[in-house]
C-alpha cells in the first residue's frame, strides 16, 4: 500500500511539472530529485522468525497475545488461530461474552467454537493486529495453533529442512516512524 502511495505520489508529481514547467530539462531534474530522494529513504528489512522443528515433529513456539506471552504450535491445516479456553482467559479475552457456534474439527474429533478477533499477535519481531481467531471450549483441545488467519497476513512462509521460516514485509515508512519516536 505505500510502495503504491510513493509510486502514484511521483507520478502526481511529474505530471505537475509537466503541467507547471513545460521544460523537458527542468522536467527530468525534477524527475531525477524524486527518484534520488526515493532511494535515499531508509527501508527497514523485512522481519523473519525461523522456528526449529521440535522432537516430536512440531513447530512449537511462544506467541504474545495481546502482550500475554502464549505457547502454540503451527498448523497450516487450520483455517485459523486456534486458543483453548485456558489460553484464552489467562490473557483476559471475553469467555464468558463468546458465543459457540462454528463447528470445527480438531485432532480430538468434532466441536464447537467461538470467534473472536485478537487485537494483536506477535511472534517474534512479526506482529499483526485484528487477526480472527477461534476459542474452542474448555478441555477440548491442549494446544494454541497458529493458523492460516496469521500465516496468510506474511509475505511469505515455508518449511526448509528443519524449520519453518515466517518472512514478513519490509516496513517502508520504519526511518519515518523511529525519527518521530526519537523527537
Amino acid at each position: 500500500m505505500n510502495r503504491l502511495l510513493l509510486v502514484l505520489l511521483t507520478l502526481a508529481a511529474t505530471a505537475g511539472a509537466v503541467v507547471a514547467y513545460g521544460d523537458p530539462e527542468q522536467i527530468a531534474r525534477a524527475g531525477d530529485s524524486v527518484s534520488k530522494m526515493l532511494r535515499q529513504r531508509n527501508v527497514e528489512p523485512a522481519p523473519a522468525v525461523h522456528i526449529p522443528r521440535g522432537k516430536a515433529g512440531e513447530f512449537a513456539l511462544h506467541a504474545k497475545i495481546n502482550g500475554v506471552k502464549a505457547p502454540m504450535v503451527i498448523d497450516t491445516g487450520a483455517t485459523s488461530v486456534v486458543l483453548t479456553w485456558e489460553t484464552a482467559k489467562a490473557i483476559g479475552l471475553p469467555i464468558e461474552m463468546l458465543e459457540y457456534n462454528v463447528d470445527v474439527e480438531t485432532a480430538g474429533g468434532h466441536t464447537k467454537a467461538a470467534r473472536l478477533t485478537i487485537d494483536r499477535l506477535a511472534v517474534g519481531e512479526l506482529v499483526e493486529k485484528s487477526v480472527p481467531a477461534l476459542i474452542v471450549p474448555r478441555g477440548q483441545m491442549k494446544t494454541n495453533l497458529l493458523g492460516m488467519s496469521f500465516l496468510d497476513r506474511l509475505e511469505s512462509w515455508g518449511v526448509q529442512a528443519d524449520k519453518v521460516m515466517l518472512h514478513g514485509y519490509p516496513d517502508v515508512t520504519g526511518s519515518i516512524k523511529r525519527k518521530r519516536a526519537a523527537n
